[in-house]
């Protein structure tokens, strides 16, 4: 099963070109482990405003290459923070198992 909606990443290839979406694609495998420790990190400290920053950022970038999985459970995590809410059970570990997901099917696709 694809984890990247094709129609959102042929678009942005279309939109932009082959090798700047490759560049963005190395931005996004590098800054996203950097997002993720980031979110752990917040949540360590209980510092939901970090926490949706970080889960903002993750969100928009998934959704840049239509990774949809990620985005929406980023998108999710962005909720909780708003709301003050960490009590997150398994959610960022579902997280990153949706990025490690999207990350290898996005160099398949490179």
């Amino acid at each position: 099963m694809s984890v990247i909606n094709m129609d959102t990443l042929n678009s942005l290839k279309e939109t932009t070109g082959a090798e700047f979406v490759r560049e963005l694609m190395d931005t996004f495998f590098e800054d996203s482990p950097k997002l993720i420790s980031a979110l752990k990190n917040a949540l360590a400290a209980k510092d939901a405003d970090a926490f949706r920053r970080a889960a903002h950022s993750i969100k928009s970038n998934a959704a840049t290459f239509g990774a949809e999985q990620l985005s929406a459970l980023a998108r999710e995590l962005e909720g909780r923070g708003r709301e003050n809410d960490l009590e997150i059970g398994s959610r960022l570990e579902a997280l990153e198992e949706a990025f490690q997901e999207a990350k290898s099917q996005l160099i398949e696709l490179r």
